[in-house]
């Protein structure tokens, strides 16, 4: 009898330390899910489809006013223009067919030296306007592209990923764009990095970058491809300076 008690005691208390494991990990899972899901933006203006892609793989279609949660992959379908405004003030206007990684948005007003934006442009291109973050710290500001990395001066720039996909994207001389990355900067600066070296672009500037072992080089503007974005996807502000001003060449209609 005692020992047919003592094994049920052993029973029970194997059970239990399984369940508080299994409790551990859910709120282990819970937490780590929490981080990522701390709201960094909303959608301001919205043209066609755009879904966000979740850490977890979950997919869900975004509409105007929708919430953007750092750790979110941003995906436009064809024919689709999307604008997004962080907490820091800062905006990105994504083109067609474009995918974009909020791979990091830390903003904390009280403490700017853990201030943190780390984007991943995967294909597409975008226009972005540097934020609060850029303008305190812009080493805090940073663009993963497949072919170089782009760091901001306190910035209004263009960057397009062309991959076979970019046929209907206008340029001066009226041909296809060429396999690789390129910039065009409205206002401030930026800086490309990659294995091939490094190249600082001012404000009138064209940049263009073949693959992640060719150093970035500047361009004149008849072989720069500047990332136009249409006039409606930014009419609700009167910013001079935001994207898709008429007084910033590069973001009108071509």
């Amino acid at each position: 009898m005692e020992h047919a008690i003592h094994m049920g005691y052993r029973c029970m208390n194997q059970t239990m330390r399984k369940n508080w494991r299994l409790l551990a990990l859910m709120l282990l899972l819970g937490w780590g899910s929490l981080a990522y899901a701390q709201v960094v933006g909303t959608v301001t203006n919205l043209s066609g489809v755009l879904t966000a892609r979740h850490p977890d793989g979950s997919v869900r279609v975004m509409g105007s006013k929708s919430e953007v949660l750092q750790g979110d992959t941003l995906i436009t379908q064809a024919n689709t223009y999307a604008r997004v405004k962080f907490m820091d003030d800062g905006e990105i206007v994504l083109r067609p067919a474009s995918e974009l990684v909020v791979k990091s948005y830390l903003y904390d007003a009280e403490k700017p030296e853990k201030n943190n934006v780390a984007m991943g442009l995967v294909k597409g291109g975008l226009r972005a306007v540097t934020g609060l973050i850029g303008k305190r710290n812009h080493d805090a500001v940073s663009f993963d592209t497949p072919t170089a990395t782009i760091g901001i001066r306190g910035t209004h720039f263009g960057a397009l990923f062309c991959q076979n996909d970019c046929g209907g994207v206008p340029t001066p001389s009226g041909a296809m764009p060429a396999n690789g990355l390129y910039v065009d900067v409205a206002q401030g600066a930026v800086v490309l990095t990659n294995n091939g070296g490094q190249q600082v672009f001012q404000a009138g500037q064209f940049g263009y970058v073949a693959n992640l072992n060719t150093p970035p080089v500047i361009v004149p503007p008849t072989q720069g491809v500047p990332v136009t974005m249409p006039q409606s996807i930014s009419r609700n502000s009167p910013n001079p300076q935001s994207i898709g001003s008429a007084r910033v060449n590069a973001c009108m209609v071509q």
